[in-house]
């Protein structure tokens, strides 16, 4: 029978329960156990699609083509297991199908309440991700904090499942806030107090509390957590703040929070496999080099926007034994007149420009693709980012000035962007972008092959604009190189420039497969040719 972990969060947001969650998965994987991972979301959106990136950072996408929270990025990069539809649901996923199915007249003329009719949705959603996973266990984080009027009826399914599947094969792991008041010099244990309190409220008794703190509890502090929260003193796990997060399962580990786990349920308590983990560890906290790349964005306000891009670069920087630091440019900025753009990128070995949406900072964006170019600085397009250098090429090498995008102008005389066929009949945004994994197959001799070593890849998609291969001929004429086609219908995946350092630029977004044991090609050499290039 499947086991479930439920991992909620308490006092206030923000507290880790994703790396809580992924830290928990690595460890029980490193058991050997098979394990998946989920994210519920209180908020009515269906998915984060269509939602700012501003507001709730980046949209992941998974190979089936999903588009989630930016916690299931965290889980992948920790367990390094692709995940699905079934690990990303929001209240909006859940009433939507609801309400279809009473249209459908399902329900057989039932009154729709939220207990059972959502209840029970939410359970089914649980329930299928152990059953099409086929996992061993199954980590579901709740999304905001216990308490939350949105999550209510997640927490009252949570309650139910506790009922129907027993103590043996639920457990529920919470994790709150324990502040330090600098003026009583002391840790104060009232906040995580009243979030027992009120998860209590909601029928749920936690079996593992983890306390966020800025230093070590100490004895008195945890007995007293240990008494208010009725569990014993070594179910208390504490979460000390560390500059590096992935020195978190290593220390949960210490804390013998797997064997906690498995011990509740009934499994084995087999020995770990973490040397890869604590290697890791070791690289990254022994970094020799640095360099500096440049991250040409509109985002920029919220680095939670780029949180895939900026972890696949710090990875890549790891074989290196480099530290990657970002120069995080405003493209808004680049076109201001009186911005200088050698002093912008003056400290900067490279330069990308990642995916996006919208015509606002693509000059600037272009400026940034053009100077890396001409001055020969490494270049890695994503998403946007290859479109960019498309535009930037048509406009300042092929002499068509004009050359743009039909997203930022559908009257452009030159739409070397443009819409798919099958896109221009679309209506509604949410959940009809060409999302997920599609092939690519690789020239040889090109610089793709030489990063991917193999004729077909499989990459994960997001954007509605491709590509117009209207333009090819004219293109290639000029030294452009289309080192990557999708062979079933023929759009451009990859371009690159031979006559250039390196420049490089992907329709699809590597970053989401990047893994910090396994850092994806693309960064790799790009991180590669930026380390070299001050040398050259």
């Amino acid at each position: 029978m499947t086991k479930f972990v439920f991992v909620t969060g308490g006092v206030c947001s923000g507290l880790g329960k994703g790396i809580t969650a992924s830290s928990i998965a690595l460890l029980l994987k490193a058991k050997g156990y098979k394990v998946f991972m989920q994210k519920f979301d209180p908020y009515m959106n269906v998915d984060p699609g269509t939602m700012s990136p501003i507001q709730h950072g980046e949209v992941f996408v998974t190979a089936d083509g999903c588009e989630t929270d930016l916690d299931l990025g965290h889980y992948e990069r920790f367990i390094d297991e692709e995940l699905n539809y079934t690990s990303n649901i929001t209240n909006g996923k859940i009433y939507s199908s609801v309400i279809e199915k009473e249209r459908k007249g399902d329900f057989l003329g039932s009154t729709i309440q939220i207990v059972p009719h959502i209840s029970n949705e939410i359970k089914n959603r649980i329930y299928e991700a152990g059953t099409t996973s086929n996992a061993d266990i199954v980590i579901t984080e709740i999304g905001g904090t216990v308490g939350d009027i949105e999550s209510s009826v997640m927490m009252e399914s949570l309650r139910q499942i506790r009922l129907e599947k027993g103590r043996k094969n639920t457990l529920f792991v919470h994790t709150t806030l324990v502040p330090y008041l600098y003026g009583s010099n002391e840790l104060k244990t009232k906040p995580t107090q009243n979030s027992i309190i009120e998860l209590r409220r909601l029928g749920i008794q936690p079996d593992i509390i983890v306390t966020r703190a800025p230093l070590d509890l100490g004895e008195a502090v945890r007995k007293k957590i240990a008494l208010f929260g009725s569990i014993p003193e070594e179910n208390i796990i504490e979460a000390k703040d560390v500059s590096n997060i992935y020195q978190i399962p290593l220390n949960f580990h210490k804390q013998n929070i797997e064997e906690i786990i498995l011990k509740q349920f009934g499994l084995q308590v087999t020995t770990s496999n973490l040397k890869y983990w604590e290697d890791l560890l070791e690289t990254v906290e022994n970094l020799k080099g640095e360099v500096e790349i440049a991250l040409v964005g509109k985002y920029i306000e919220l680095e939670d926007a780029y949180l895939s891009v900026k972890e696949a670069l710090k990875a890549a920087g790891y074989p290196y034994k480099t530290k990657v630091k970002i120069n995080w440019v405003d493209s808004e900025l680049l076109e201001k007149e009186t911005t200088d753009l050698k002093e912008i990128f003056q400290n900067s070995s490279g330069i990308l420009v990642p995916g996006g949406f919208g015509s606002r900072g693509i000059e600037g964006k272009i400026l940034a693709c053009q100077y890396a170019r001409e001055n020969k600085i490494p270049y890695l397009g994503i998403c946007l980012g290859m479109q960019i250098a498309v535009i930037e090429f048509t406009r300042h090498v092929c002499g068509l000035e004009d050359a743009s995008s039909t997203e930022f102008n559908e009257v452009c005389p030159n739409p070397v962007i443009d819409l798919m066929a099958d896109q221009k009949a679309v209506i509604h945004k949410g959940g009809t972008l060409r999302l997920g994994n599609y092939a690519c197959k690789l020239t040889k001799g090109t610089l793709a092959y030489k990063d991917y070593n193999q004729d077909i890849i499989y990459e994960r998609h997001r954007h509605r604009y491709e590509f117009n291969n209207k333009y090819r001929e004219l293109l290639e004429s000029k030294g452009m190189v289309f080192s990557g086609i999708n062979p079933d219908n023929n759009l451009v995946e990859i371009i690159e420039l031979p006559d250039h350092p390196h420049f490089i630029a992907s329709q699809f977004h590597p970053e989401f497969k990047s893994r910090p044991i396994k850092a994806h090609p693309l960064f790799l050499s790009f991180i590669k040719a930026a380390i070299e290039y001050p040398k050259k």
